[in-house]
């Protein structure tokens, strides 16, 4: 027997489940800061950013830390030296009537190699002046925009002093006193004395201390006369024009002041008296000082080009090194301590270089950032306005002016007793942690400390 067909279903076909589902409520708002919600500031996440942005953050993060250091450890150094000199600015002065002329220093900067002045006045301001001017001395300049200005200026220098002992000194009656002359006219009309003591001259760069040097031994050695310049050709005749030609015909005035030749910017560099070949030959005045002025080459990092950038990018990153040896340098300038040049004997070296002088290496490591262009001597590029080549030739030394040179150098005592000095937060902290204590300090001083009103008596007054 068949069984029965089971009877069709009156139910409904099943939906989807995706149909029938209800979706899940929304999540409730994390509850909001009220203070950051007052100031418009949004729920942070909780999460952390992502990939690159954690490595965005971390690079940015440690190269301004890093900035930010090296900026508080540079002024750091910098206020300990000037410190370490500013009892000097509060000693009185040794004439009572104030006639005595104080001391002097001389700084002598000139332009990087393939630079401009300006950058080696800015490295003077930021390195070498605060210590100076806590020290309360005064000082002048000596600035050389070309190769040689800063030697000529040295020599000329040197020749006054010496023409002074020999009493031959120009005196032309027609020509008026210098700026100079004026001023030592009035002081001795009026009794007022030069300062007898160590001066000292300040020598930024070894660019400087070369023409420092040779600017030295050319006022020394050289002669207080200007050598005689040979007599220049006589110029050639100009072949006779015929009668009635276009050239005998005047000229307009614009065609004479393009032949006029152009004047100079600058008044000519003053040709040297002597070269290095000179020296052995040369004598020396009998009243040469024993010892010479006392002088310090001071550093003064400065390396351009595009595939330089990671030995610029080490330095900038290390600046408060620079700072506390700048700053060493010239506080034994500002204290009066100094020391002789050292020389080495080089028993292998010839005979001419068996001694080396520590003038002549002085900052020689600056020579290897100086430009390539420098050290091509190329008779078209080279600057006319420029007597002598200085900067690329080796310094030569004569042994009776090496050993007169003195070197500024800070003593043992001087040492320990500017590593006892502690510098205060306060003076080395930047604008944003200064403002935060100034405002804590305002707060505390309105909550806690209180002044006191004192009722005024009953009285009336006067």
């Amino acid at each position: 027997m068949a069984e029965p067909a089971p009877p069709p279903s009156t139910a409904a076909p099943a939906a989807p489940a995706a149909a029938t589902a209800t979706p899940p409520p929304p999540k409730a708002p994390r509850p909001q800061n009220q203070a950051l919600r007052m100031l418009g500031i949004p729920n942070l996440p909780n999460k952390l950013p992502s990939r690159n942005w954690m490595i965005f953050w971390t690079v940015s993060a440690s190269i301004t830390a890093a900035i930010i250091y090296d900026r508080r450890e540079k002024r750091r150094n910098i206020a300990k030296w000037r410190h370490a000199v500013e009892h000097l600015a509060a000693e009185p002065i040794t004439d009572k009537l104030g006639l005595e002329q104080p001391r002097k220093l001389t700084i002598y900067l000139s332009a990087p190699p393939g630079d401009g002045l300006r950058v080696a006045q800015d490295h003077y301001t930021e390195y070498v002046k605060p210590v100076l001017a806590a020290s309360g001395l005064d000082w002048e300049f000596v600035q050389g925009r070309r190769e040689g200005d800063v030697r000529a200026v040295v020599a000329d220098r040197v020749r006054k002093v010496r023409r002074g002992w020999e009493n031959k000194e120009e005196q032309d009656p027609d020509r008026e006193p210098t700026k100079d002359e004026l001023i030592d006219i009035y002081r001795q009309q009026r009794g007022i004395k030069d300062y007898d003591g160590v001066r000292g001259d300040v020598v930024i760069g070894r660019h400087t201390w070369k023409e420092y040097l040779r600017g030295l031994h050319e006022g020394w050695l050289g002669p207080l006369v200007a050598p005689a310049e040979p007599a220049p050709l006589p110029p050639t005749p100009a072949p006779a024009a015929a009668e009635g030609s276009a050239s005998t015909e005047e000229k307009p005035a614009d065609e004479k002041k393009e032949e006029e030749a152009p004047k100079p910017k600058r008044p000519p560099q003053p040709k040297p008296y002597n070269t290095t070949s000179d020296y052995p030959s040369e004598t020396l005045h009998p009243l040469t000082p024993q010892e010479l002025t006392p002088a310090v080459p001071i550093r003064e990092p400065h390396i351009l080009g595009f595939l330089n950038t990671p030995t610029r990018m080490v330095r900038f990153f290390n600046r408060r090194s620079l700072a506390d040896d700048i700053g060493r340098e010239v506080a034994a300038v500002c204290l009066s301590t100094h020391r002789e040049f050292q020389q080495q004997t080089n028993p292998d070296a010839p005979s001419a270089d068996s001694v080396q002088y520590e003038q002549a290496k002085e900052l020689e490591w600056e020579e290897k950032d100086w430009p390539k262009k420098v050290w091509k001597e190329d008779e078209a590029d080279a600057d006319k306005e420029v007597t002598e080549k200085i900067h690329t030739k080796p310094v030569v030394m004569d042994p009776r002016i090496a050993h007169r040179m003195r070197r500024f150098a800070l003593t043992p005592e001087d040492e320990d007793r500017v590593s006892k000095i502690k510098v205060p937060e306060e003076e080395v902290e930047g604008w944003i942690k200064g403002s935060l204590r100034q405002a804590y300090r305002w707060g505390y001083d309105k909550a806690f400390n209180k002044k006191k009103l004192v009722p005024l008596e009953d009285k009336d007054v006067e």
